[in-house]
């Protein structure tokens, strides 16, 4: 990395979290994002979707992810012979993996992909090849023993093949800034160590042969009678961490929380719910009964 992780302490709300996800059979959470589209397309005439009066039209999108973990803590598998970072740092940005080729490429690089697609003459498509995004996203979990409902909103980016390259810089250092270091005795002088190609390359290894396989799939949601590709098909395993199809598809990504929505239903007669919202180290409490604690505002609210 060429400049320092911030200095953000753990969120307040992270143990009790990661606490809750451990203990479900499989870490899923329903990711919500949101499309925009010309007012004139066939999509605008969906149901559900909002006309805004600005020549566009917003459609709800949801689908079922699996968390992997937070970003630069990554929990690897014993089976993953990906080369590791050195643990240095840690964070509260959720991650989840997923294909380029994928219909919600758009909704997670939100206005940045709208205006580009919107623009005659420029190729969207290879913008949302690359690094970068923004999108707003909400994922939503259900902790099944516990009884608690959680909810991160914030906004979403895509880490691609060039992450390491000058043009991916901002998205970098967005993250970064709410990166921290840990406090271990392998936190010093070994930041020129940290790579983040090799932290995506993590994640790809984390996968089982069988999952990376599916990013050599045949494009998802084409129309089965039409061509695919060489070398795409249902049912691959993938040994080799540099496959070059699968990792031309394959992307991280990492949803940067803005606030966070805990709402405990284990008491029938007392259910508790608690809103957290970053505010940063200098940040003031906005809400009645609100206060700031390491960086997030959080007040108690009826569920």
């Amino acid at each position: 990395m060429s400049s320092p992780a911030g200095s953000n302490p753990a969120a307040p709300w992270r143990s009790l979290f990661i606490e809750h996800i451990e203990a479900m059979k499989s870490p899923e959470f329903t990711l919500s994002t949101i499309r925009k589209v010309p007012s004139s397309s066939p999509q605008a005439k969906q149901l559900g979707a909002i006309q805004t009066g600005d020549g566009f039209a917003h459609i709800p999108r949801a689908r079922t992810c699996i968390f992997r973990g937070m970003w630069a803590g990554l929990n690897a598998n014993p089976k993953n012979d990906a080369p590791l970072n050195p643990e240095l740092y840690d964070s509260e940005l959720l991650t989840f993996t997923t294909d380029v080729r994928m219909d919600k490429m758009p909704e997670l690089w939100g206005a940045a992909a709208a205006a580009d697609e919107m623009v005659p003459g420029t190729d969207g498509g290879s913008k949302l090849d690359g690094t970068g995004g923004g999108g707003p996203v909400e994922a939503v979990f259900w902790a099944e023993d516990a009884m608690v409902q959680w909810r991160v909103r914030g906004r979403a980016y895509v880490l691609g093949p060039d992450v390491d390259q000058e043009t991916s810089k901002p998205t970098r250092e967005l993250l970064r800034d709410r990166m921290r270091k840990r406090d271990s005795q392998h936190a010093s002088g070994q930041e020129a160590e940290w790579s983040w190609t090799r932290e995506v390359t993590a994640h790809f290894g984390n996968l089982s042969p069988g999952m990376r396989g599916t990013f050599r799939n045949p494009p998802p949601g084409r129309p089965v009678n039409l061509p695919v590709g060489d070398g795409l098909g249902l049912g691959q395993k993938v040994a080799d961490l540099g496959d070059e199809i699968a990792r031309r598809n394959f992307r991280v990504v990492v949803i940067v929380p803005e606030e966070v929505d805990r709402c405990d239903l284990s008491d029938p007669a007392r259910g508790r719910r608690w809103l957290y919202r970053f505010v940063g180290a200098d940040g003031k409490p906005e809400s009645p009964g609100g206060h700031v604690e390491d960086g997030w505002e959080k007040v108690e609210t009826w569920p």
